[in-house]
């Protein structure tokens, strides 16, 4: 494979892990949108699958227009059907959401756990003076701190799904799942 192959063969493997990162992180927040039968999430859910189906299409046409020779697409082809796959996890993740927006009547036995459930979810931005600007999930200790649990971090236009060593920025928005009391201690990490 020459270099400028080599270089479009990691353009495409760094959009599918985009496309594959988002739809998991879609199914995370739309089973905790149901769960704690949260509108916000179940929006914010929405907005990505509207971001999936894009970044499906040019993941597409990024393959297709690649002009790999013959031998060298054909590994190409299964990175499609994944491609197909993920976009029909994200739709799946947004059903999960509109049950939420509908806002259809929860089971009994769901309608019990959300009522039992102690947790909330919310939404702080990190801000310049905050210890936890430029540092990564690792580092910070976000649950042992506030008890709350970083499920997505929103940054400009999109959404990432949290890993230990992601780094947090200033004007992230860290949207969190945890016991109510910790979260004006988030607060008070993200906004000092």
């Amino acid at each position: 494979m020459s270099g400028k192959s080599h270089k479009k063969f990691e353009e495409i493997v760094k959009r599918f892990v985009e496309l594959k990162d988002t739809s998991e992180l879609m199914i995370d927040l739309a089973y905790s949108a149901l769960l704690l039968n949260s509108r916000e999430l179940a929006e914010e859910v929405q907005k990505l699958e509207e971001y999936v189906d894009k970044l499906h299409t040019e993941f597409e046409l990024q393959v297709l227009t690649s002009g790999f020779k013959r031998e060298e697409a054909k590994g190409f082809l299964g990175l499609i059907r994944l491609g197909v796959v993920t976009e029909k996890i994200a739709d799946a993740a947004a059903q999960i959401a509109e049950v939420v927006l509908r806002g259809v009547e929860p089971h009994p036995v769901l309608k019990l756990a959300i009522e039992e459930a102690e947790e909330t979810i919310t939404y702080v931005q990190v801000t310049e003076k905050s210890p936890l600007a430029n540092k990564t999930l690792k580092e910070v200790k976000i649950p042992e701190e506030t008890g709350m649990w970083i499920l997505a971090i929103k940054r400009g236009d999109k959404c990432i799904r949290p890993k230990p060593d992601t780094r947090i920025h200033v004007d992230d928005v860290l949207i969190a799942s945890g016991y109510a009391e910790g979260v004006e201690d988030l607060k008070r990490l993200a906004a000092p």
